[in-house]
């Protein structure tokens, strides 16, 4: 008989899959604004084509910085910095009036893009019992997806707008999901009780772990100890070695 999984723990892995939502909504959004934006700033081919295709290209330096942020200051924090990129990549884009602040409002999209991809599988993984862990990893691609379709609905409701109007609309909804997103990190989101242990703070695990499942904590340790006792055990070994080799 297996324990039941606890609904908390799919209500966590949800609001971490909304993450995935804001790249999946600039993915499909794409499509949409590209002859806007262009009219609208009289750009050429080859800006549109750098402004629509930068995003991947900035994503790469987020993502790299991705473990040292997630890692320092927790993996709750990092859905909070990813979504604060995403927010100032669209107030600046939304407000430029000129293709170079276009694309600093788009380098600041595609770093919060490199951190947000990094943190939801983390956060999920550590907060999931082992039996779900691998079902509810992939909330993160199917938010993705959802994202995409969001992005399309998007460019429907707006296309017949004036071009002006429409790009930095389609773009402007773009806010409200990191706007829920700071919120539910805030209000209903716990930070991940192992990065809790590693960090020394087992009493705020403690706290945290009656809302997922006790195993989690269990295995972890386990695993803990177990590289504990290696370590141990290798020491040894060679404080052994040194000693025969005398």
């Amino acid at each position: 008989h297996k324990d039941p999984v606890p609904r908390a723990v799919y209500l966590f892995a949800g609001c971490a899959a909304l993450n995935s939502c804001n790249l999946g909504y600039d993915i499909g959004i794409n499509s949409a604004v590209g002859p806007s934006v262009q009219e609208d700033l009289a750009l050429d081919d080859v800006q549109l084509e750098v402004f629509i295709g930068s995003i991947d290209f900035f994503s790469i330096f987020g993502a790299l910085f991705a473990s040292t942020i997630s890692d320092k200051l927790g993996r709750r924090r990092a859905f909070a910095v990813a979504a604060v990129g995403f927010i100032l990549g669209i107030f600046f884009m939304v407000i430029s009036t000129s293709y170079r602040m276009l694309m600093f409002g788009r380098a600041l999209l595609g770093l919060g893009v490199g951190f947000g991809m990094a943190a939801d599988p983390v956060y999920i993984a550590e907060i999931s019992p082992a039996r779900v862990r691998g079902r509810l990893v992939t909330w993160s691609e199917v938010g993705i997806n959802v994202g995409i379709l969001l992005g399309f609905i998007s460019g429907y409701v707006f296309k017949d707008f004036p071009p002006g109007v429409a790009w930095r609309s389609m773009f402007g909804v773009g806010v409200i999901m990191p706007m829920v997103m700071i919120l539910l990190v805030r209000f209903v989101m716990p930070e991940s009780p192992r990065w809790l242990v590693l960090k020394n703070r087992s009493e705020e695990a403690a706290v945290v772990l009656p809302s997922l499942n006790l195993a989690s904590l269990l295995e972890f340790a386990g695993c803990v100890g177990c590289s504990v006792c290696v370590c141990v055990c290798w020491v040894q070994g060679w404080w052994v070695g040194v000693r025969g080799g005398r």
